[in-house]
């Protein structure tokens, strides 16, 4: 009923910067908090940065002052701006998003996870 769609990854050299997209479409569901999270070689899969639908954001220390995470409301698309990269910040970037899906008498809470995007930082 729902699906998230990464997009925006790719090459990029230190301190440069770049744009990561993540759609969410399907029927029949709302969203109460969008984030990123990251999966570095040898890491575990770590949020990064959180949005809340009613724009309250988090953000982790290792990348505070260098990306900033926003959410457009009605096209349901989260973005995360990221500037100043570094090397550090090569990981794969997994969209995520809280989801309650109404059926009928059914309501189901659950997490949805994007497919991943590739963010690699080198010269």
């Amino acid at each position: 009923q729902v699906q998230l769609v990464e997009s925006g990854g790719g090459l990029v050299q230190p301190g440069g910067s770049l744009r990561l997209s993540c759609a969410a479409s399907g029927s029949g569901f709302t969203i109460s908090h969008m984030g990123w999270s990251r999966q570095g070689p040898g890491n575990k899969r770590d949020l990064v940065a959180g949005i809340t639908s009613d724009g309250r954001t988090n953000l982790d220390a290792s990348v505070w002052g260098r990306f900033t995470i926003s959410l457009d409301n009605a096209k349901n698309t989260v973005y995360l701006q990221m500037n100043n990269v570094k090397p550090e910040d090569s990981a794969v970037y997994y969209c995520s998003a809280e989801v309650a899906v109404v059926n009928g008498r059914t309501r189901a809470d659950f997490r949805s996870w994007g497919q991943g995007t590739q963010v690699t930082v080198s010269s």
